[in-house]
């Protein structure tokens, strides 16, 4: 655990960086600091935290700077509906990711391990910043629901996919093997059309929650089936 000293002093010493930085920081192994508004990693790559640029919506999906996917609070607890364009991990720094996880798929796959999923299938996901360590928790709780939970994550929708999101330029979450979707079946997503719905129990959501998996279903942009490791949003 990297202390700080905060928050009264913290504009002094980390120039623009605040809380959620430094929760930011606290979450991934490879980041060593934030410091004089920039991230920085053990490697000495750094990049910028908050460029002071104000952007609508859809500029800071497409075009964000750290501070803007970190700028929407992830809700704790059985919250629904969102308000509008809330959409708390959904907009993603890219270039941080890659150096996180890789910056092709190539170099991805050089760190991507099978772990068995809960029907005994086995899933490619990174073992970097303990995403597959974390599966493996998840797998053994859901494993312990009772059995009318199991349609819900059998089978299993998908892992490691290098691609984009589909109709943008964004790459996918998936691509970094840090993402899962859990049944299609039972999937409700916001491109398909109509209002929000949803069908995923509670419990399975506690569970990725539980150790550092966010779910899409608690987007405005809604993706029901789909979680992702974003330890930073639940702290």
């Amino acid at each position: 655990m990297k202390i700080y000293i905060l928050p009264l002093l913290g504009a002094f010493l980390y120039g623009m960086c605040d809380n959620k930085a430094l929760k930011l920081v606290n979450s991934y192994k490879a980041i060593k600091e934030c410091k004089d508004n920039y991230i920085i990693l053990h490697n000495g790559k750094k990049f910028l935290y908050d460029d002071g640029k104000k952007k609508s919506f859809q500029e800071r999906l497409n075009n964000p700077d750290i501070e803007d996917m970190l700028k929407f609070i992830y809700p704790k607890g059985w919250v629904r509906p969102a308000n509008k364009d809330y959409d708390p991990g959904r907009i993603r720094f890219e270039p941080l990711f890659k150096a996180l996880y890789g910056g092709s798929a190539d170099e991805v796959r050089k760190n991507l391990v099978y772990i068995k999923w809960i029907d005994g299938s086995n899933i490619l996901v990174t073992k970097k910043e303990g995403v597959s360590e974390a599966l493996k928790k998840i797998v053994k709780e859901l494993k312990a629901l009772p059995p009318n939970y199991s349609s819900y994550l059998k089978p299993i929708g998908g892992t490691f996919k290098w691609r984009k999101i589909a109709g943008t330029n964004r790459l996918s979450f998936h691509s970094f093997g840090t993402a899962i979707d859990i049944n299609v079946k039972h999937a409700n997503y916001w491109r398909w059309g109509g209002e929000y719905k949803n069908s995923i129990p509670k419990k399975i959501v506690e569970i990725f929650e539980k150790h550092g998996f966010i779910w899409g279903g608690k987007w405005y942009h809604f993706d029901t089936m789909h979680f992702e490791y974003r330890p930073e949003l639940l702290k």
